[in-house]
């Protein structure tokens, strides 16, 4: 038979799959109560209304509430009051500061790329998932507003929520995604100028409660534009990697995402080949748009080569779904490319900058 201390410690530890801590430590518990013939009602009280985890919430506390002894178990919700809803994202974010700032664990890898359709938001999205298979927490920018399609990719297809001043970004297959995508109907299309997309990019460094994660990529747009300029002056700390695919005419056009972000001091990680070679039926590579791409440029910026991503028929329809081809075709030839790209990220860690102008005597 269930005891109300028992139940209550059993289910105020169990975690809010929103925000990401214990129930107990949310205030999110209101009520335990546990009848004469082993009758759980338990109350919760809830962050925001239409809550996206709240059925989940619902099975894991009567599962644990099962565990801890009780014979049936009610849940009823509330909803937390405004004061409530402050008080909590308060203690959460004491400081609005821009994620990735002074102090900040979180690395920032921009995905760049020379030019449009080398399949940059696929190596985004299928980098974060990687990432966060090694014990990563991570998180998703799209800053590609005109051509957004990391939701679509990855699946995440429910809107960000506000609590308090704070939105909180979707997540799907562990890693947090905030787009444009969320912001602008089907129907319409994005025609800003530049202020109005460095107010955009701002908003999603410091209005979003990133939770300090290890790692932010940013799905950028194609070229050296508004966006590429805004972002280093935000993130000056970033670190870039290019997308190109094997033919040169990609490479040449890759080289000035490399050289945008030398200008402004950002330090190039390094190259990744994206639809290097498929592999047919007969298990030879055929090597469909050339070859040496990647390793050309690499050598020519003066960096590496980390990464050849093959084409295969599980990354279009994986994306076509929101299901990342890490997450489609476990084992599969691209996943493996995924992993060991995703391990050499984390190996080569952000350079020491040096300042010549401070000397010790």
């Amino acid at each position: 038979m269930a005891d109300h201390d028992t139940l209550r410690t059993a289910i105020g530890a169990l975690e809010d799959p929103l925000l990401h801590r214990s129930l107990e430590s949310l205030g999110m518990v209101r009520a335990v109560a546990v009848g004469a013939l082993g009758k759980a009602r338990i109350e919760v009280v809830l962050t925001v209304p239409n809550h996206p985890f709240q059925e989940q919430l619902v099975e894991r506390i009567t599962a644990v509430a099962l565990d801890a002894g009780a014979k049936s178990v009610t849940v009823d919700f509330a909803l937390m009051t405004d004061d409530e809803r402050a008080t909590l994202m308060q203690d959460l974010r004491p400081s609005r500061d821009m994620v990735g700032g002074p102090g900040s664990k979180t690395r920032i890898i921009g995905i760049s790329s020379g030019k449009g359709g080398v399949g940059k938001s696929s190596v985004t999205s299928n980098l974060a998932v990687a990432l966060t298979r090694m014990g990563h927490s991570v998180g998703v920018i799209d800053a590609d507003v005109w051509g957004f399609s990391v939701p679509k990719m990855m699946g995440a297809d429910y809107s960000p929520i506000v609590i308090d001043e704070s939105m909180i970004a979707p997540e799907t297959h562990g890693v947090k995604v905030m787009s444009m995508d969320y912001f602008v109907a089907d129907d319409q299309a994005v025609i800003w100028r530049g202020p109005m997309l460095h107010k955009a990019m701002e908003q999603f460094l410091v209005d979003v409660f990133w939770d300090d994660p290890d790692f932010l990529l940013i799905d950028m747009p194609p070229g050296t534009g508004d966006i590429a300029i805004s972002l280093s002056q935000f993130l000056p700390r970033a670190q870039v990697l290019v997308v190109t695919t094997p033919q040169p005419a990609a490479q040449r056009v890759a080289k000035r995402a490399a050289l945008m972000a030398e200008k402004v001091n950002q330090e190039v990680l390094g190259v990744i080949e994206n639809m290097s070679w498929f592999t047919g039926d007969d298990g030879k590579r055929y090597y469909l748009f050339g070859e040496g791409g990647g390793g050309a440029l690499a050598e020519e910026i003066g960096s590496e080569l980390l990464g050849q991503i093959p084409l295969v028929p599980a990354m279009r329809e994986g994306a076509d779904v929101g299901r990342p081809v890490v997450v489609a075709d476990p084992g599969g030839e691209a996943d493996l490319a995924f992993q060991e790209l995703a391990e050499a990220v984390v190996a080569r860690r952000p350079r020491v900058r040096t300042h010549p102008e401070l000397v010790i005597k």
